[in-house]
């Protein structure tokens, strides 16, 4: 045998332990990688509301979002009302991905002639792994403007008495793919009120969650409990804590929502701080919600090549 030969044999001898130790430790290094990889929660709910009220998702980076919500009468209005179907309370709103985290929305319903808008910021997302977050919290301040006629136009009336304000926060687990869970402490702003018994200020503290049944279906539910402040007695006005059930079907690039709640406004200002159904009377207005997404540009496309960046 050549002397070549021979030293390449004995490299190749000394080498294989080595090769062995060596496969080992790549693997223990890249079991440590797969543990620094972050992962995101996602579709912790189907759709941008849980019922009423905002859900911690956001459209994706642009895209724009029509939510088409409608609202029928009260049931207990009977057969001469159709049991609420003859009536109607509508609004058409838009919503638009900024960014992942960012997102800007407008409407408008006939309950009051509302005009409405907001900003919703997503500050934390729900994560395991490198990234440990144990909820996603997102904050949605927005404005409401009463356009009706003025009750007493002879007097001076001021554009600002029309307006209120609405601050959440929304913070949100998804347990499970069958559970999620969000609570929403809730502070509403109103530069006018009816009468003097009434604070310009409500606070509340609202519940809601999402329970999987099939791949495409889900039940969701609301409630807003208001906290009466010292010396006002919020339930005095006949103002009732809202409470809201649904169903969520989703059918390719639509989610439905058929609801039942004892809310008739569909704004916060509306369905948290004025509230007059009673579910015991069978005051509950039968409704849905209707979401469909367009892709305005591929900024989501651009996004999701970097799974750090949310």
């Amino acid at each position: 045998m050549s002397t070549l030969r021979k030293t390449l044999l004995y490299f190749i001898w000394l080498m294989v332990p080595a090769l062995s130790f060596a496969q080992d430790d790549l693997m223990d290094i890249l079991d440590d990688m797969e543990g620094e990889t972050t992962n995101y929660a996602f579709a912790t709910f189907k759709t941008v509301r849980v019922v009423n009220a905002h859900s911690i998702e956001l459209p994706a980076a642009g895209v724009l979002q029509l939510i088409i919500s409608h609202r029928f009468g009260r049931i207990n209005d009977g057969a001469y009302q159709f049991f609420g179907l003859d009536q109607a309370n509508m609004r058409l709103g838009f919503e638009y991905g900024i960014s992942r985290w960012l997102n800007v929305g407008v409407g408008r319903s006939n309950v009051n002639k509302t005009y409405d808008s907001f900003m919703k910021v997503k500050f934390f997302r729900q994560s395991s792994g490198k990234r440990v977050m144990p909820v996603s919290i997102v904050g949605v301040s927005g404005i409401q403007a009463n356009t009706l006629n003025w009750a007493d136009p002879d007097r001076t009336n001021y554009f600002s008495s029309r307006l209120s304000f609405s601050h959440q926060l929304l913070i949100a687990r998804k347990f499970n793919e069958a559970l999620s869970l969000q609570i929403m402490p809730t502070m509403i702003h109103r530069n006018l009120v009816a009468t003097r018994a009434e604070d310009n200020d409500v606070f509340s503290i609202g519940a809601g969650g999402r329970v999987k049944i099939t791949p495409s279906m889900s039940v969701n539910f609301e409630y807003f409990y208001i906290l009466d402040l010292p010396g006002y007695s919020y339930t005095a006005n006949n103002y009732q804590n809202s409470l809201s059930l649904s169903f969520d079907i989703e059918t390719g690039g639509h989610v439905f929502q058929l609801m039942f709640t004892n809310s008739r406004g569909m704004t916060e200002n509306l369905f948290v701080a004025e509230t007059t159904g009673e579910w015991a009377n069978g005051d509950i207005y039968f409704g849905f919600n209707l979401a469909r997404v367009f892709t305005v540009s591929d900024k989501h496309k651009k996004q999701e090549k970097s799974k750090e960046d949310w």
